[in-house]
């Protein structure tokens, strides 16, 4: 069987745009997450942290999906002999101490973890786009 590069490149872009795609749409989620958290911590009642929370779960959603896609883009980078490290942490974002212990301190502990999982959907985003960027100059 003979090694086709070209093949290779094309089935590693091909992971890579797969894993972009479910980051952006973390992306999306923390970002509307974020807005409603911002609601959430100046005078939000339980419907506004039930929204909060549901397009937190679809961003942990999106960021599991992107983790799997993640591993597969490495494994695909293998073959084209280039190596990364995307690691995105889907940690809990403290649901429970935000329903039952719903106050501006909490809001605010949510808040941080909201911005800090979007900061590492950002980063591998942009860690994504420039390896992507780099085999379709290759």
């Amino acid at each position: 069987m003979e090694y086709d590069i070209e093949k290779e490149k094309r089935e590693a872009v091909e992971a890579g745009q797969r894993a972009l795609s479910s980051l952006r749409k973390a992306r999306e989620n923390l970002n509307s997450a974020k807005n409603w958290g911002l609601a959430d911590m100046f005078g939000g009642g339980f419907f506004t942290t039930m929204v909060k929370h549901s397009k937190m779960e679809q961003a942990r959603q999106n960021m599991e999906q992107a983790k799997f896609a993640l591993r597969n883009f490495s494994k695909e980078l293998n073959d084209v002999n280039m190596t990364c490290n995307l690691n995105i942490d889907t940690g809990d974002f403290l649901s429970f101490a935000d329903y039952f212990f719903d106050g501006f301190f909490v809001d605010w502990m949510v808040q941080d973890r909201i911005n800090n999982a979007k900061y590492q959907v950002e980063e591998a985003i942009r860690r994504t786009e420039y390896i992507v960027n780099q085999l379709q100059c290759m």
